[in-house]
C-alpha cells in the first residue's frame, strides 16, 4: 500500500535513522508485533517493559510508513470534541477518554525525551471557531470540559485577537499540548529495544498467521517463521482490510513546511492551532523558525491522483496560512501528502476482533490523535494479554459497535 507522497519532512530532515536486519532463522516469542512505525514501537515497548519476549516485524524501513508522515500534533483534544462523544455516548465516557490522552501525553513526554533529537516540546493548543456560528459550540465544548476538571481559557474576539492576532469570534486555549519529531522518536524507540534484547526486523513482511499449538504461526516473506503466543497487528492504515467489516475509511490528507519565517511572533513557537471546521487547517512549529501546517483532507484513496494534488492542495495550504496570520512572506519549503483513516466516531480500536479470535490484537490507532491514542493502546493491549482490566478496554475495542 502506498501510504505517502511527496517530501514528508521528518524523512527529508533525519534521512534514515537507523536499519534493522530482515528476518533471516525462525524465532519464538511472546508477542509478534507487525508494524515498526510509532505505534508498532510504543506497544512492543509497553510488552517488552512488563517482561514478555517480543519480536517486531515491518515489511518496510522501519518508521518509513505513516510515521514519516505524521505532522505529530500531539493533544488531548479529539477531532469531534467532548461534546460529540458526549453526544453519541453519554458525559462520562467523553471525559474518561479525554483525560485518558491527557495522562497518555504526560506519559508520551519521558520515552520521547529519552530519545536524543525528539524534539520533544510542551506546547498549548488554539482551537477557533472558524466562522462566527461556531463560536457557540465552541464555548460549550470549553465549558463541559470545565465541569470536568479541564484547565483551559475561553477567549473570546478581542482577548483572541490581541493575544494570538486570530480573528475569530471565540477560541479554546489549552495547557496540555506538545509536539515531536514522530519518526525520530520511533527510531530511538526501537534502537533501544533492540539493545534490550527485544528483535526488530524490518525488510520483512507477513504473508499470513494460523493457529497452531499455544499460539500462532506467522509465515513471512523471508522463508523463515515467528512462533507466538499473541500477534499484534499496528500496521495503521492497512490494518482494516484484514477485516470483512469494514471499521474505517481511507482519505488523503496534506501537509507542509514553509521556509524559515522572519520576525515570527513568539506564541507561534509554543503554541498548536487548529480550527472549527472540517476538515481543518491546523498548524505547529517546526522549531527551527518554520511552520508545519496541514488540512486539505478529501476522498481520494488513489495514490496517483493523490500524488498529482499535492502542488495545489500545498497553494491553498499557503494561501491559508497567509490570511490566518496577516503574512504575505509565508512560503512554501515541503509538501507533502498521506493517507489518513478515520474511523465513524474518531475513536480508536485496540483489542481482538471476533473474525480473528482472541490471540490477535488490532492496533488501530486511526484519526487525528494517533500518537496519543497509541499509548493508550499499548497499555490496553499489554492488560489483556496479561489479563488485567482496564476502564477503557472494553469501550476503545470492537465491543464499542454492538
Amino acid at each position: 500500500m502506498d501510504l505517502k507522497s511527496g517530501y514528508p519532512y521528518w524523512t527529508v530532515k533525519n534521512g534514515l535513522l537507523a536499519s534493522f536486519p530482515p528476518l533471516a532463522r525462525d524465532v519464538r516469542c511472546d508477542v509478534a508485533v507487525v508494524g515498526a512505525g510509532i505505534t508498532g514501537a510504543l506497544i512492543a515497548r509497553s510488552l517488552c517493559d512488563a517482561g514478555l519476549d517480543v519480536v517486531v516485524l515491518d515489511k518496510r524501513d522501519a518508521g518509513w510508513g505513516s510515521t514519516a508522515a505524521t505532522t505529530a500534533m500531539l493533544q488531548y483534544e479529539i477531532d469531534d470534541g467532548m461534546l460529540g462523544i458526549a453526544k453519541r455516548y453519554g458525559e462520562t465516557k467523553a471525559a474518561a477518554v479525554f483525560k485518558a490522552c491527557e495522562a497518555a501525553l504526560h506519559e508520551l513526554e519521558p520515552i520521547a525525551r529519552n530519545v536524543r533529537g525528539s524534539q520533544f516540546r510542551r506546547n498549548r493548543s488554539l482551537y477557533y471557531a472558524s466562522w462566527p456560528w461556531h463560536a457557540r459550540r465552541v464555548r460549550e465544548e470549553g465549558e463541559m470540559r470545565r465541569r470536568h476538571g479541564f484547565a483551559l481559557d475561553i477567549l473570546d474576539h478581542e482577548p483572541l485577537r490581541e493575544r494570538f492576532g486570530i480573528d475569530a469570534s471565540a477560541a479554546l486555549l489549552t495547557h496540555v499540548a506538545a509536539r515531536m519529531d514522530p519518526y525520530r522518536v520511533a527510531l530511538g524507540v526501537l534502537a533501544d529495544l533492540a539493545r534490550r534484547g527485544c528483535a526488530v526486523f524490518d525488510r520483512t513482511s507477513m504473508l499470513r498467521w494460523e493457529a497452531a499449538p499455544g499460539g500462532l504461526r506467522v509465515t513471512t516473506d523471508r522463508d523463515a517463521v515467528v512462533r507466538c503466543r499473541h500477534l499484534v497487528l499496528a500496521e495503521g492504515y492497512e490494518s482494516h482490510a484484514l477485516l470483512r467489516r469494514r471499521v474505517a475509511r481511507n482519505h488523503s490528507t496534506y501537509a507542509i513546511v514553509t521556509e524559515p519565517l522572519a520576525d515570527a511572533p513568539a506564541w507561534l513557537d509554543r503554541t498548536l492551532v487548529w480550527e472549527s471546521r472540517r476538515p481543518y487547517l491546523y498548524m505547529r512549529s517546526a522549531g527551527d523558525g518554520r511552520l508545519i501546517a496541514g488540512g486539505e483532507d478529501d476522498l481520494v484513496d488513489l495514490p496517483a491522483k493523490r500524488d498529482r494534488a499535492v502542488p495545489r492542495k500545498a497553494q491553498r495550504l499557503i494561501a491559508k496560512l497567509r490570511a490566518l496570520l496577516g503574512r504575505d512572506d509565508i512560503e512554501e519549503g515541503f509538501a507533502w501528502a498521506g493517507t489518513f483513516a478515520e474511523t465513524d466516531d474518531g475513536l480508536p480500536f485496540f483489542g481482538p476482533h471476533p473474525q480473528h479470535g482472541s490471540r490477535v490484537h488490532f492496533a488501530m490507532a486511526y484519526g487525528g490523535n494517533g500518537i496519543v491514542y497509541s499509548v493508550i493502546g499499548a497499555e490496553l493491549i499489554r492488560r489483556r494479554i496479561q489479563r488485567q482490566s482496564h476502564p477503557l478496554m472494553r469501550f476503545l475495542s470492537f465491543d464499542r459497535q454492538d
